[in-house]
C-alpha cells in the first residue's frame, strides 16, 4: 500500500471521531486506532461524601415546598406567565454566535415556533423554539453556562 495513502487515512482518522479505521485492499490491510490495541482507560474514581445526618421530616403542602425543603423563597420565584424549560441537558447559547446580537430579549414579542435561544448537546446545535406566543417576561438561562433537563429557561406571559 502506498506511504501517501496510509498519511491521507492518519489525516482522515485525525479529523474525525473515529476510534478506529481498517482498510484491507487484495491482501494488503492497514489498522488504524487512536487507541493501541491491548490498552485500558482507567474510569475516574468514584467520588463519596460522607453521609448526611437525617433532617427531621417535614410535612410540605405543595410542590415548590416539596423542592425547595420548606417554604417558597422570594428570590426564587418565578414572575407569571408560561415558563419554558429546557428539554435537555448542555450549554445555554442565546444568540447564534458571539457577535450576532440575541435571539430575543426582555420585553419582546415571541410568536410560537420561534427561536429562543440554542443549546449544545454533544457538539450538536439545538433550537429552543417557543411553545406559545407572548411577551418574554424573563431570560433566566446565562449565556455559556450549563443548564440541566427541566431547568426553567424563559418566562413568556
Amino acid at each position: 500500500m502506498d506511504l501517501r495513502k496510509i498519511k491521507k487515512l492518519i489525516d482522515l482518522l485525525e479529523e474525525s471521531n473515529l476510534a478506529e479505521i481498517e482498510i484491507k485492499e487484495g491482501e494488503e490491510s492497514v489498522r488504524l486506532s487512536r487507541n493501541p490495541v491491548g490498552t485500558y482507560v482507567a474510569a475516574p474514581a468514584p467520588v463519596y461524601a460522607a453521609p448526611a445526618a437525617a433532617a427531621p421530616a417535614m410535612p410540605m403542602s405543595g410542590p415548590t415546598e416539596a423542592s425547595t425543603g420548606g417554604t417558597a423563597k422570594p428570590g426564587n420565584a418565578l414572575p407569571e406567565g408560561h415558563v419554558q424549560r429546557a428539554p435537555m441537558v448542555g450549554t445555554f447559547y442565546s444568540s447564534s454566535s458571539p457577535d450576532k446580537p440575541a435571539f430575543v430579549s426582555v420585553g419582546q414579542t415571541v410568536k410560537a415556533g420561534e427561536t429562543l435561544a440554542i443549546i449544545e448537546a454533544m457538539k450538536m446545535f439545538n433550537p429552543i423554539e417557543a411553545e406559545v406566543s407572548g411577551t418574554v417576561v424573563a431570560i433566566l438561562g446565562e449565556n455559556g453556562s450549563p443548564v440541566e433537563f427541566d431547568q426553567p429557561l424563559f418566562v413568556i406571559a
